[in-house]
């Protein structure tokens, strides 16, 4: 079972930048997919970014050139760097880890963009 910590979100305006931080634990054999969703008041959630143990990058199209996804294999963490955040960037974040067959969610942190 995995266990997920994420951190790094908050409020900000406008064209400015937040960094997303979630931490793995637990007891697991390796970690392959990591990843970022977000879900809006009143949407389905969304994929926003994903990495692959190789580092291998995807993202949504709404992100690309302002969301960069990372992470340190040695550390089981997985980050999101926003940039010129939008207002409809405003979601609660998830982090989103794979383990073998079995997926983990985290807590969820909250982003708000003001405009």
């Amino acid at each position: 079972q995995v266990q997920l910590v994420e951190s790094g979100g908050g409020l900000v305006q406008a064209g400015g930048s937040l960094r997303l931080s979630c931490a793995a634990s637990g007891g697991f054999w390796s970690i392959d997919d990591m990843g970022w969703y977000r879900q809006a008041p009143g949407k389905q959630r969304e994929l926003v970014a994903t990495i692959t143990s190789g580092g291998s990058t995807n993202y949504a199209d709404s992100v690309k050139g302002r969301f960069t996804i990372s992470r340190d294999n040695a550390k089981n963490t997985v980050s999101l760097q926003m940039n010129s955040l939008r207002p409809e960037d405003t979601a609660v974040y998830y982090c989103n880890v794979w383990s073998g067959p079995t997926g983990s969610w985290g807590r969820g942190t909250q982003v708000t963009v003001s405009s």
